[in-house]
């Protein structure tokens, strides 16, 4: 009985989740598109919560994940490598005005895993020379490579002659996914459109779901727990038989992978991919998510992101609305210019302060973090009653 209770919850919460499409037509709102960059942010967030929340190993740099991910997408699925024409199991047919498609056209589905993959490559090439770090060291190095990924976008359009990443103009006409093989009754899954999200909204929903489940196995399993041995103790840890650099590796490189998934598919859905997209505030927003939520927590970190995110798409932007309705009314143009969506950042950080002030493990704490911020409080209580 308690064990349904339990699952009551998460159940109830998934059954929204997919009715959702139908309760936003039926309301008549227009929240799909805010929904689905959320639920992207809700897989970037979980991901950096297996490095930071389990693992307790800083990384300033998780955008770089991302965007490995989304140029995975943009190189296998468009016509930017035009001087080839290459295509397997695509969504899009085979010729476009009696002309074969140019360029590199391989399945969604398949790249999505080649994303993943990809991206779990680069965590472990930069764990392996990370291992020995800890701390603010550890942030600084994550930090360099999250630069350095993007600045090699934003500049290989000429590596040794050769146009990588077509530099700032980016990679566009970027392939919609679909299921070429369904009935054409269903053709708004044949090829996912602009015009229809649900398509969009559910692969999302599904990844999310994966995400959560993997997350949730990863943390009851014997790797989770090294993990959060590592996050309290090293040495400890280390005296127990816990391979550190293994442990710290399997880290990175799973962390990595849900980064590349959630840059995939926000290539994919976006059809454009600029370097410029994939800027260092990523990390620190993403980051954000994971420390308001509750490090460690995963249901926490879910929360943080929709809340953070749900600021950032809806709440700000209707905020600018009534201080422009009321600039308006009291014919003040302070108001009536006012951008209050530009100052999202400085909000964030606000925010972010008052929490760390206020509730520092988070909105929903994991436990074992609670446990050990506390006593570190009794500690830091204990040498000043010394002291004195």
């Amino acid at each position: 009985m308690a064990r349904a209770r339990e699952y009551a919850l998460p159940a109830g919460l998934i059954l929204l989740a997919f009715l959702f499409p139908l309760i936003n037509g039926a309301l008549g709102l227009e929240l799909m598109f805010p929904i689905i960059v959320v639920a992207v942010y809700v897989m970037l967030a979980l991901g950096l919560n297996i490095v930071v929340g389990f693992a307790g190993l800083l990384d300033l740099g998780f955008v770089a994940f991302y965007a490995l991910g989304a140029y995975v997408v943009g190189w296998f699925a468009s016509t930017h490598f035009n001087e080839v024409s290459f295509r397997f199991l695509s969504a899009l047919p085979a010729q476009v005005s009696g002309r074969e498609l140019p360029g590199i056209h391989i399945s969604f589905w398949i790249l999505l895993i080649a994303a993943g993959a990809f991206a779990a490559l680069w965590g472990v090439i930069i764990g392996a020379p990370t291992l020995r770090l800890r701390g603010d060291y550890l942030a600084i190095v994550t930090l360099g490579f999250g630069e350095i990924i993007p600045r090699f976008f934003l500049n290989g359009d000429n590596i040794f002659g050769y146009n990588l990443t077509n530099g700032t103009i980016g990679i566009k006409g970027i392939d919609s996914p679909g299921v070429p093989f369904l009935p054409e009754s269903l053709n708004t899954w044949r090829q996912f459109g602009t015009l229809d999200l649900n398509p969009w909204y559910y692969t999302i929903l599904v990844l999310v779901l994966v995400t959560i489940f993997v997350n949730i196995r990863l943390r009851d399993s014997r790797l989770g727990r090294a993990w959060m041995a590592v996050r309290e103790d090293e040495t400890a840890a280390a005296a127990m038989g816990v391979n550190l650099v293994t442990t710290k590796l399997w880290a990175y490189a799973l962390g990595a992978t849900f980064g590349g998934l959630a840059g995939a598919f926000y290539g994919a859905f976006i059809k454009s991919i600029f370097p410029t997209s994939f800027s260092f505030n990523i990390s620190v927003l993403v980051l954000c998510m994971v420390i308001l939520g509750g490090m460690g927590n995963i249901y926490g970190v879910i929360l943080g992101a929709i809340l953070l995110q749900g600021l950032n798409f809806y709440f700000l932007p209707q905020v600018n609305e009534w201080v422009h309705a009321i600039g308006d009314a009291l014919n003040s143009p302070l108001l009536e210019n006012a951008d209050i969506p530009r100052y999202n950042f400085f909000l964030f950080g606000v925010l972010l302060v008052a929490m760390m002030l206020l509730r520092p493990e988070g909105i929903i704490p994991n436990r074992q973090r609670q446990e050990e911020l506390r006593e570190a409080e009794e500690d830091d209580s204990a040498t000043e009653l010394t002291r004195a």
